[in-house]
């Protein structure tokens, strides 16, 4: 998921990993400094095989945090379950994904939802995972970094008209984002 403003021709994105990041290292992204031990010993990812096999999260996490283990399990059929309302089989499909994990992790200290659809299917995740493991998911770390970001860089608080883009399916995504919108949305095709 990225998140975009567009005033006056420019365009900031923000993505879901490093809001994440930042939660999990309690480092901002603008802090410099070399990684550190930041007393994570190992992260749990949950996400599509193309996010997991970029690579993409453990290399930011290298940029703040030093000897942290990151272990990604791929939740093929995931996103379609969801997408097509089937929670029998998205229950199924987690279940066995994270037990797929555990017996790689079997105690995650953290573990991050890194697809923008799995907070629809949040509380099974979480009752599938053991209690101690911390359980991150976008929605409100995402929505917290970007009223940061928009805090520090005066310039995108313009009000302005709001406008939803996806690569996706028009007809598929519109009915699936009302769920986190709450409210039907002009979705166009990028």
């Amino acid at each position: 998921m990225q998140v975009s403003w567009l005033p006056k021709g420019e365009q900031r994105v923000l993505g879901v990993f490093v809001p994440m990041i930042e939660n999990l290292t309690k480092r901002d992204w603008g802090d410099n400094a070399p990684p550190t031990h930041t007393g994570l010993e190992n992260v749990a990812v949950f996400a599509t095989r193309s996010t997991i096999e970029s690579g993409a999260f453990p290399r930011e996490m290298k940029f703040r945090a030093r000897d942290v283990e990151i272990v990604g399990q791929i939740c093929d059929g995931l996103v379609d379950a969801i997408e097509a309302g089937d929670m029998v089989t998205s229950k199924t499909l987690v279940k066995a994904h994270v037990a797929a994990l555990l017996k790689a992790l079997p105690a995650p200290q953290s573990a991050v939802l890194g697809c923008t659809h799995y907070p629809i299917v949040e509380e099974i995740f979480r009752a599938a995972l053991p209690a101690e493991t911390k359980l991150l998911s976008q929605p409100r770390i995402v929505a917290d970094a970007t009223a940061d970001y928009l805090e520090r860089h005066e310039r995108y608080r313009e009000a302005g008209e709001t406008q939803y883009f996806t690569t996706g399916d028009v007809e598929k995504v519109g009915p699936l984002a009302e769920l986190f919108l709450g409210h039907p949305a002009d979705w166009q095709k990028v």
